[in-house]
């Protein structure tokens, strides 16, 4: 593992640092762009007072923070796979390049000393799971890595109920960041409620405290962060759409890993683009908060 000086520097010195994911440059975004919002990413977390740590697995190596030159490497180079936990060995033994995903930036945030992370969406139990089987890495994951995820809810082409389910199953925590819904990522609302809201940053310190002294820190934490109003996708077009993806996917018999990438990219084809405006606005949004909740941590 590779820590960026910087980040390597902001953790000695008890500095707050967040954490971000590489998949959603590398396989949630369009090139070119994907490379000028990565940095946007970054820029928003600076913003909020703490040191970005963009993770990645650079020619079989994690990397905890990255350069100019890995960062345009993993946004451009289109042989960049999509890692999870599971695939990290596999990648590094090949020498590969990995974009991580929820589950895998958590697990190598929490190796490096990072405890909060800021995301677009958290993976999730998929819809007909009850036949496939089909669940996202990123909820055991975190079920029993120390992080804070900040995140806009759960893609919404997953079953939402069906996952806050797995997580209270888990034992993670799912916190509302001032709100009682549990967001919908393009919606504010999924419809679901919730029995925990942060006021602010400092309680959600406070919380992650607490955490440490009960010594539940070993279970992470969701805080819920939904998408700010004036960025939210239209509701009717977003059912319309989700429901005509879903149909799409099925036809094409899209499965596992591949069913994320395909509905995002269908939802920003059949959007005209309001999808990717809204999701890069989810996660600038979530990487400012994050960095607000990591340095009220770190006071």
């Amino acid at each position: 593992m590779i820590l960026h000086p910087e980040v390597e520097t902001a953790l000695a010195e008890g500095r707050p640092v967040v954490a971000l994911e590489s998949t959603i440059i590398s396989h949630g975004l369009p090139r070119p762009e994907n490379l000028r919002i990565a940095r946007e990413i970054e820029d928003a977390v600076r913003a909020g007072g703490a040191t970005p740590a963009t993770i990645a697995v650079v020619d079989g190596t994690p990397r905890i923070g990255l350069d100019d030159a890995a960062l345009e490497r993993i946004a451009l180079d289109g042989s960049v796979v999509k890692a999870s936990v599971r695939d990290l060995a596999a990648v590094a033994a090949s020498g590969g390049q990995g974009a991580t995903t929820v589950a895998s930036t958590a697990h190598l945030a929490a190796q490096a000393g990072i405890r909060v992370f800021a995301t677009g969406g958290l993976g999730g139990v998929h819809r007909g799971a009850r036949d496939t089987w089909d669940e996202s890495a990123d909820l055991t994951t975190i079920s029993r890595t120390p992080v804070l995820v900040v995140c806009a809810g759960v893609k919404s082409i997953l079953d939402v109920g069906a996952t806050l389910e797995r997580l209270e199953t888990l034992n993670v925590g799912v916190l509302g960041y001032q709100t009682d819904r549990f967001p919908g990522f393009y919606l504010r609302d999924s419809g679901h409620p919730l029995y925990w809201s942060a006021p602010d940053a400092q309680y959600v310190a406070g919380v992650m405290r607490a955490q440490d002294e009960f010594g539940t820190s070993t279970y992470g934490l969701v805080l819920a962060n939904p998408i700010p109003p004036a960025d939210e996708l239209n509701r009717e077009l977003h059912d319309r759409v989700l429901a005509a993806g879903l149909e799409a996917a099925q036809r094409a018999a899209v499965s596992g890993k591949d069913v994320t990438p395909f509905l995002l990219d269908f939802f920003h084809r059949e959007t005209h683009g309001e999808s990717l405006r809204a999701n890069v606005a989810l996660v600038r949004n979530n990487a400012r908060l994050a960095a607000t909740v990591a340095a009220a941590y770190c006071r």
